[in-house]
């Protein structure tokens, strides 16, 4: 009897512990409920693009430099100055030149006086021959020597041109009403012929330098509209041209260089100063909405990105891949995988899990797509 006894006891314990592990939950389900930040995605009704940021720049510019080397003695503006055409900028020592021309001087000096020994010789010759005192031969000789004579003339000439326009090079004037944005050179230094010393940025058009990726190319080619904002001002708003994009990339970048003309920046120019930050919108080119997400809804993992998505039912998430387009400010556009209307966390992303219960501390509409003011 004990041993029978035994044994329905170990019956028991063993149903007891079946009964036990088939009630218990999932591994997978979980039953902690995590807070979050949510935001519901819609769908923007006006045209989305991107921002390239850039700075005003003058649409010409003008590199200044000496036509001759030496030493700069003086210099006449500063950085920021506002110059006129031929105003003098920078002064070199003209010591030099003023010799080389005096030395051009004298020898066209020198020059002058053969032309005119030579002019007596054959005009005596001429009379000799007329008395028969003087050969053809030597007439023709003497008017050989006058010809020498004028030609080295008109060579000592050109010489002594020369030496004084090179004195006239040691002043660096200006070559258009501008401003004065870069001087790389100080009272006291040497600088070589053909030198980049000041940059004059002219008055008038206006533009924007911006660098753009490859991907984004072909969109910027075929916007028609283009809207710029700058920093300082961004109750204000211009609108833009492309005028120039350069036909390969930058070697360190790998980024394409443009300017935007400023279409309107005469009607109030002291709002746009060299050197501003501005900020180009490209709009869509096929006019069609788009959705974004704040950048803190992205997660990346080794096959993409994906999202968290709350159901509104159950008020669990799950996750979705996605396919991003290009970002602005805090926030991507999403080009495929959501819908409008959907609930997607923008914070707390990576506390979750597939099936976790969450609970919505704020919820956001997010259908502005955002663009320039």
């Amino acid at each position: 009897m004990n041993r029978n006894h035994r044994a329905a006891v170990l019956t028991l314990v063993a149903a007891a512990s079946l009964l036990a592990a088939c009630t218990k939950k999932p591994a997978s389900e979980h039953t902690d409920v995590r807070p979050v930040r949510t935001v519901v995605v819609g769908r923007s009704n006006g045209t989305v693009g991107a921002n390239y940021s850039g700075e005003i720049r003058a649409r010409y510019e003008s590199q200044l430099g000496f036509r001759t080397a030496g030493k700069v003695v003086a210099r006449m503006v500063e950085v920021g100055s506002h110059v006129k055409r031929g105003q003098p900028l920078l002064q070199l020592d003209p010591t030099q030149e003023t010799l080389q021309v005096a030395a051009a001087g004298a020898e066209a000096d020198a020059a002058r006086s053969r032309v005119a020994q030579a002019r007596v010789d054959v005009k005596r010759t001429e009379q000799l021959l007329a008395q028969n005192f003087a050969s053809q031969a030597e007439l023709d000789q003497q008017r050989l020597a006058l010809n020498q004579a004028e030609a080295q003339l008109r060579s000592a000439q050109a010489r002594q041109q020369l030496n004084a326009n090179m004195r006239g090079f040691t002043t660096l004037v200006a070559d258009r009403d501008g401003v004065v944005s870069a001087i790389n050179a100080e009272a006291g230094q040497v600088v070589a012929a053909g030198q980049s010393i000041v940059t004059v940025a002219a008055d008038g058009e206006r533009e924007v330098s911006i660098s753009i990726p490859e991907s984004r190319v072909d969109e910027l080619r075929k916007a028609t509209t283009l809207t710029i904002t700058v920093w300082a001002h961004p109750e204000k708003s211009w609108s833009g041209k492309l005028r120039e994009l350069a036909p390969d990339a930058d070697s360190v970048t790998r980024a394409y260089s443009a300017r935007v003309s400023i279409l309107d920046a005469d009607a109030d120019p002291s709002l746009l100063r060299l050197g501003m930050t501005a900020s180009v919108m490209v709009p869509d080119v096929n006019g069609s909405g788009a959705m974004r997400v704040p950048l803190t809804a992205i997660v990346d993992h080794e096959r993409g990105r994906q999202v968290w998505v709350v159901d509104p039912k159950t008020s669990r998430v799950t996750a979705r891949e996605v396919k991003l387009g290009a970002a602005q400010n805090d926030s991507v556009i999403v080009v495929a995988g959501l819908a409008g209307g959907e609930t997607v966390v923008s914070a707390g992303v990576h506390m979750l899990q597939p099936g976790q219960q969450v609970k919505v501390a704020k919820a956001v509409a997010l259908a502005q797509a955002g663009g320039s003011k």
